[in-house]
């Protein structure tokens, strides 16, 4: 069986935005039988998923795979097959690879509702791309 391809969404602390994005993204792929998932990390992340982030998923049907923001480690950008980045990434996390930017979804902090609406649509846009 072919080993799935893995897209990494990348936020400061590993805790909202990139987690919404990869429940997301993740819910999508396998109802369309991409053989693609994403993960979620943070260049900081914090010790817990964002409160808000959680609620939101939980309000929308989705459940988060991991209880805690993992480290975007140097390996796994090596072996994925994009990065989408919420923040600025330093030198030691650019590797050649391809990366988007997604900055300017809005804070989950201020409205899930809206930041999840706005990597929605980033997101059908990317999946119709791949």
């Amino acid at each position: 069986m072919n080993q799935k391809a893995t897209i990494i969404f990348v936020c400061e602390h590993g805790a909202a935005k990139s987690i919404i994005a990869a429940s997301y993204f993740n819910k999508i792929a396998n109802e369309k039988g991409l053989n693609i998932t994403a993960v979620a990390r943070g260049t900081n992340p914090d010790e817990v998923l964002s409160p808000k982030a959680i609620q939101g998923l939980t309000a929308d049907n989705l459940q988060v795979t991991k209880s805690i923001p993992q480290k975007l480690l140097i390996e796994e950008i090596k072996s994925a097959q994009k990065i989408i980045t919420f923040c600025e990434l330093s030198k030691e996390y650019q590797q050649g690879i391809e990366m988007e930017d997604w900055s300017d979804v809005p804070p989950v902090s201020e409205s899930y509702e809206i930041a999840r609406d706005a990597i929605l649509q980033k997101l059908n846009l990317l999946l119709s791309n791949l």
